[in-house]
């Protein structure tokens, strides 16, 4: 059952609404704004244009002027093509920014080289294999100084490093300070994918982070540093999942929602090359106890939900695979999310997504089925739902071969519909019924659209499939998967 307490007061859900009001200042789209295959990109040589590509387990922040997104060091590179075509020194971290959250600016690299500690850590650990590339970089404001948390580890262990970078500028350079937490072969946890949220009461400051190995860990860090509290200290459990041992959780992202007075879990199932996917759950403590869909603790050993991402494909498009590793932006009230998307059917190319977040009124957080292409919300009139709707239902898919470490082994991936939640057509009838996908009936209240009895926000925005305008649909099922939708144009 889902925890009653966790409904949102009328005044509260109110305030939430008010915030994703309609405006009507969109700029005019006659296409996408870029292209989803950008294998003509990949050399270096092309950075300025690289835009959204190549944004591999993205972090956000805004400052007064842009929004930064940091990544992990993970590039498309074509067969029998060069990739560093310039002879320049490549960096570590990758970053970004936009005025707007789709056009996207190649600033640089946050860092010059991987830090010496870090390699020393995991080489100590491996018999000098791994320490290759930087993972899944957290930016953290504090006062005037940048903090940009890192990690450095050998795919498939947990013989893992998180260091804190900082500088006075959100594009750097950054200056090493050292390690946060670490883990070796003997560890529970692992030390990636770190993650941070202040106490909104007590001001005391939480990282998550962690990985199949052991879970999720929530660490307390000393604000004033930066590193851990307690030195030496690892933190303690906060989420983990069925058969964690061979099954994938990881890239924990903590966000605070002050009109719901919550802290939300989002983390990521699932091997990152295919059925990556996002879940989520809540808490009134930043280092929880968070509970999902169902009020089921997040640190026991079950799986959780709702599912909010997962392997999916609208008509037009060859579908969209290892949607997961989030950061969530809380933009004025406005939120977004930012993952990586993995375009078919090689899923080689990783694409950053920006979606649109709204919340239901149980105060769930549900995710925009296209991806935002600067364009303002507005109210949507009950005629306007008439007439025929692509809908995926967003559920868990079998794994096709035996995986490692929780990863698809090499030739373990094939191009086929049964890899992707794959929309079909129904049509919303005047009468309030609905023909079509096993769904018999839609409401509209003026806010949300009740499928079924099951609540899905409205949202306006982008068709990328059909380059369009439209009408969208994002709802959780009673089982904790999930429902997107999308109106198709006359």
């Amino acid at each position: 059952m889902r925890i009653s307490a966790f409904i949102p007061m009328p005044e509260l859900l109110a305030s939430v609404l008010l915030l994703v009001g309609c405006t009507t200042d969109s700029p005019t789209l006659t296409e996408n704004p870029y292209k989803d295959d950008y294998s003509a990109l990949t050399p270096v040589s092309n950075k300025s244009k690289w835009g959204a590509a190549n944004a591999h387990d993205p972090s956000v922040i805004k400052t007064d002027s842009f929004y930064y997104v940091y990544s992990t060091d993970a590039y498309y590179i074509r067969n029998g093509i060069e990739f560093n075509d310039t002879g320049e020194k490549i960096g570590n971290i990758p970053i970004r920014r936009s005025a707007d959250l789709v056009r996207w600016e190649f600033v640089g690299w946050a860092l010059d080289s991987i830090p010496p500690e870090a390699v020393r850590h995991v080489h100590e650990q491996t018999g000098n294999r791994g320490a290759d590339n930087i993972w899944a970089p957290y930016i953290y404001r504090h006062g005037d100084i940048y903090r940009l948390y890192y990690c450095v580890s050998s795919f498939g262990a947990n013989t893992s490093y998180i260091g804190m970078a900082e500088s006075a500028s959100p594009e750097g350079p950054f200056t090493d300070k050292g390690m946060v937490v670490s883990t070796t072969i003997g560890s529970e946890m692992n030390a990636i994918d770190p993650s941070l949220v202040k106490d909104q009461v007590t001001g005391r400051l939480w990282m998550h982070y962690g990985s199949y190995f052991g879970g999720l860990y929530a660490l307390e860090i000393d604000e004033n540093t930066g590193f851990a509290l307690h030195p030496g200290d690892q933190g303690h459990l906060v989420a983990t999942r069925e058969d964690r041992g061979t099954r994938i959780i990881e890239a924990p992202e903590i966000i605070y929602n002050p009109e719901l007075k919550q802290y939300f879990l989002f983390v990521s199932y699932e091997p990152l090359f295919s059925f990556y996917n996002i879940r989520v759950g809540h808490s009134v403590n930043p280092d929880g106890p968070f509970y999902d869909w169902f009020g089921h603790d997040m640190a026991d050993s079950t799986n959780n939900f709702p599912i909010l991402t997962h392997s999916y494909m609208f008509e037009n498009h060859p579908g969209w695979s290892g949607n997961g590793h989030c950061a969530i932006l809380n933009d004025g009230g406005r939120y977004f999310v930012l993952h990586q998307g993995r375009l078919a059917p090689n899923n080689n190319m990783m694409l950053m997504h920006v979606r649109e977040i709204k919340w239901l009124s149980s105060g769930w957080p549900v995710f925009s089925p296209e991806r935002y292409a600067g364009l303002n919300q507005r109210a949507v009139k009950k005629k306007e739902l008439y007439g025929t709707w692509e809908i995926i239902h967003l559920r868990d898919i079998p794994e096709p071969s035996p995986l490692w470490q929780g990863q698809v082994s090499p030739g373990g991936w094939t191009y086929s519909k049964e890899a992707f939640n794959v929309s079909r057509r129904v049509e919303f009838l005047r009468n309030g019924s609905i023909d079509g996908a096993g769904l018999n009936t839609w409401v509209y209240n003026g806010e949300y659209v009740e499928l079924d009895g099951n609540e899905c926000a409205v949202f306006t925005g982008w068709d990328w499939e059909n380059e369009c305008e439209t009408i969208l649909l994002s709802g959780i099922l009673k089982d904790g998967t999930s429902i997107w939708a999308k109106k198709i144009a006359e």
